[in-house]
């Protein structure tokens, strides 16, 4: 059995279908209830609500996993989540493998390494996904795209190859369903990069309409993304959309390399949630 903690967002929702539509037998685990009639709730996969704080919760939910996909967010991180009880209670629960969802400011230095090298000390088996800029992020205009038709974004012509969620889904799928990818350590970018003007660009042709850009400052930026991201999260964020290393621009041909295809592209993530924008 497979657990996937995160299981109800950009990464893990389209894991665990994934998974379920493989066959694998799942247990989908999240902070809140999944009920019968979201689309999350898939046939054949079992789901639990449990807090990544609660230790004797997650060995439970845990219990009767081989493989467990490991999410866990800026937020949790940033509050000073300890790892080890997480670590402890998948040994307890008989995992013998994780596959964890790191970043790729992780091999860039911007992020600490600490829950890799805790991962990696645990004496547990481990693979480690470092994807880049997340595609959906661009959700974060949704509402002056519907109201204004209007985005609003800093470094409007830096571009970085943002990855599709589900790409990094079928890549982790690949991983935790597959042998061979113990102590492995892969890199997930999309195909090219893309400016947020650019990326404004394929919203408005996947909608079919104009959309005006404005082109915030630094500042700006800050006060706004401070509202819903942790302060060290926020300025690891800012440096990488601002000032890029080559190593973060660089396309990496891990996804194709797993996935035997290459990456979505943005446009093609644009069309395929254009409703979002509606």
């Amino acid at each position: 059995m497979i657990v996937v903690t995160g299981a109800t967002g950009n990464v893990g929702r389209p894991l665990v279908k994934a998974l379920a539509e493989a066959g694998e037998k799942v247990t989908a685990i999240s902070r809140r209830p999944v009920v019968p009639t979201e689309p999350g709730a898939l046939s054949g996969v079992r789901h639990r609500q449990a807090d990544l704080n609660d230790a004797a919760g997650l060995k439970a939910a845990f219990d009767g996993a081989g493989v467990l996909f490991l999410l866990l967010t800026g937020e949790w991180l940033a509050a000073g989540g300890d790892p080890n009880p997480i670590l402890d209670a998948a040994r307890s629960a008989g995992v013998r493998r994780i596959v964890h969802l790191s970043s790729q400011g992780v091999g860039t230095r911007r992020h600490s390494s600490h829950l890799e090298d805790a991962i990696k000390q645990s004496g547990l088996e481990w693979t480690m996904l470092r994807p880049g800029g997340f595609g959906s992020n661009a959700f974060q205009w949704a509402e002056s795209i519907r109201t204004q038709r209007t985005v609003t974004a800093p470094f409007a012509d830096v571009a970085l190859p943002v990855i599709d969620p589900t790409d990094i889904a079928e890549a982790a799928a690949a991983t935790l369903r597959q042998t061979g990818h113990s102590s492995r350590t892969y890199e997930l970018t999309g195909p090219a990069p893309v400016s947020p003007r650019q990326q404004t660009a394929a919203i408005a042709e996947a909608l079919g309409e104009h959309l005006r850009f404005v082109e915030q400052s630094p500042e700006e930026a800050r006060t706004q993304m401070l509202r819903f991201m942790p302060e060290p999260v926020f300025d690891a964020t800012l440096g990488i959309l601002g000032t890029p290393s080559p190593a973060e621009q660089r396309v990496s041909p891990d996804i194709e390399h797993l996935l035997g295809r290459p990456p979505r592209t943005f446009a093609q993530w644009a069309v395929r949630n254009a409703a979002a924008f509606t």
